[in-house]
């Protein structure tokens, strides 16, 4: 089954949440503030996933931008970014879509459409 992490407050989510209500998709809702994925969870996501690192960053957050990480990830290594990205889930791109062999960060609507061929 499809794990979603989300935030309820956050608007892309409740989005994505009405998309795949919409389209009939079954998953497992995942409070990403209450549960965030742990490092070695992360890890396998961003595996998965192809992306960057800096794909899993929620860079229009509060957090991101009190961090002022936009000076200092590129200095960090990765294994001090799984770190940070472990330790806040609002650090964390929303919603983070989890797949059986792909991970999606954010929503947008052709590119689930295409991997949930809805």
């Amino acid at each position: 089954m499809l794990k979603v992490y989300c935030y309820s407050r956050c608007t892309t989510c409740q989005k994505a949440l009405k998309w795949l209500d919409a389209k009939g998709v079954k998953y497992e809702l995942i409070d990403i503030k209450e549960k965030n994925p742990d490092e070695k969870a992360l890890r396998k996501y961003y595996a998965m996933s192809g992306l960057p690192l800096k794909r899993f960053f929620n860079t229009s957050g509060i957090q991101y931008r009190e961090l002022e990480l936009s000076k200092k990830l590129p200095d960090m290594s990765e294994d001090e970014q799984f770190m940070l990205l472990s330790s806040d889930g609002m650090l964390v791109k929303r919603p983070l879509l989890v797949g059986k062999d792909f991970v999606l960060t954010g929503f947008k609507e052709a590119e689930w459409s295409e991997k949930l061929s809805v």
